[in-house]
């Protein structure tokens, strides 16, 4: 039996900082058909469909799946009424990211600091408890329709049970038939549950990985003029600082321009870019997001780490994801530049094949600290409002300075073919 109730606090937390996030606890979608959409995050990126929370569970509101990668937990909720409030976002927005959510101590305690902050409150504290044990939430609102959710867990439900692949929260059931995290087989679960489809696909991604690590940052919208009310916020409300800093001399082309700065927690455990747009001759990419937004700020990519990019790369490429292409010039210039920073600082070349970068089509950039490896894909819906970067760090704990020009012309191209430019 599942409670929702007021959240009680969780006694004997190790940080005295509520604000001190342990780690990205998950990040929620709100989308159209939340089964559909998890089978093309499967297919396309290798994803578990891991566990459900729906009709059959006990929900009777929305349909939440759990997809998992390395220690990447995506929510894909979609309202199973007209009245939810995913399924009145989705008809504005389209599919997006709703929520950011930290893993932290004490969600109730973190939450009252960062109302005390002058954070507005998105929800107040809630726990869902069972036998097993409790998860309590609460939010906060950030840009746009985006909120930030802090998250303490106890009893079966720990963040190390769930990553081992225990059950993400009460109400979920795990679709693969294995044991849920209470050591006891999953509700639902084998022939009669007629997840026959979840089973043969899971089992293909756990034989062909896709090589998917965590979360590497996340990069928000925002209006022209907003950047600095939001790195604002980031800093009082939730003690970050700024990380890195880019201008409109950093990141732009002929024709486009936008600004950046790039927000940290503490530990440096989480990043989150901030761009605005910038005046230029046409259009940016961040006002061609805000235009079909709504004019409303959100995510705009995920950013996600592999340890392995021109593996990661392949295998993406072999189930049909779509990456930006470049210029074959771009590689008859990027070695010199790249491998000669890495000299200059006493770091050896780029160990990765050359060719195979090439025939990859991925990005290479370097810094003082080592070098990147990066990709993007091309937006993963009809709307050009969401999409992913592949990311794989060799030392460098930059963001690809380097190949911002050859970016924004690669993506110049796609808007001109949307006619967005």
């Amino acid at each position: 039996m599942t409670t929702v109730s007021p959240s009680a606090g969780v006694s004997g937390s190790v940080s005295t900082d509520p604000l001190q996030l342990i780690d990205v606890d998950h990040v929620q979608f709100y989308v159209g058909n939340a089964k559909q959409a998890a089978f093309f995050y499967a297919h396309c990126f290798g994803f578990q469909i891991e566990q459900v929370c729906d009709l059959t569970t006990g929900s009777r509101d929305a349909a939440h799946y759990l997809l998992t990668q390395g220690n990447i937990r995506f929510i894909l909720t979609s309202g199973l009424t007209h009245e939810h409030p995913a399924s009145m976002e989705v008809a504005m927005y389209g599919d997006g990211v709703k929520d950011v959510a930290f893993t932290v101590f004490d969600a109730e305690k973190a939450w009252e600091r960062a109302v005390r902050n002058g954070a507005s409150s998105a929800y107040e504290p809630r726990t869902y408890r069972d036998e097993h044990g409790s998860v309590t939430m609460a939010g906060i609102r950030t840009y746009g329709r985006v909120c930030h959710s802090f998250v303490s867990r106890t009893g079966a439900y720990e963040l190390t049970k769930v990553k081992q692949g225990g059950v993400f929260k009460p109400r979920f059931r795990r679709l693969d038939g294995a044991k849920d995290g209470c050591g006891t087989p999953a509700a639902g679960c084998g022939p009669q549950s007629g997840v026959g489809s979840v089973l043969s696909i899971n089992e293909y991604n756990r034989k062909n990985p896709c090589g998917l690590k965590y979360v590497d940052h996340l990069v928000g919208n925002v209006e022209l003029g907003k950047m600095n009310h939001w790195v604002k916020f980031y800093e009082d409300v939730m003690g970050f600082s700024m990380f890195k800093h880019f201008d409109d001399k950093d990141i732009a082309t002929d024709y486009s321009a936008l600004m950046s700065k790039v927000m940290a927690s503490g530990n440096h455990l989480i990043k989150m870019p901030i761009n605005e747009p910038a005046e230029g001759k046409r259009k940016s990419q961040v006002q061609e997001y805000l235009d079909w937004h709504c004019n409303s700020p959100g995510v705009q990519h995920l950013a996600l780490r592999t340890d392995d990019e021109l593996h990661s790369i392949a295998a993406l490429r072999s189930r049909g994801v779509d990456f930006l292409t470049l210029p074959d010039a771009y590689y008859e210039k990027v070695w010199d530049r790249v491998d000669g920073m890495l000299r200059a600082h006493g770091h050896e070349a780029v160990r990765e094949d050359h060719e195979a970068v090439r025939r990859l089509g991925i990005l290479v950039d370097s810094d003082d600290e080592g070098y990147l490896l990066q990709l993007f894909t091309k937006p993963l819906q009809d709307r050009p409002t969401l999409f992913f970067e592949i990311i794989c760090r060799r030392g460098s704990q930059s963001f690809g300075k380097g190949n911002f020009k050859a970016l924004f012309e690669a993506l110049e191209l796609e808007q001109e073919r949307r006619g967005n430019l």
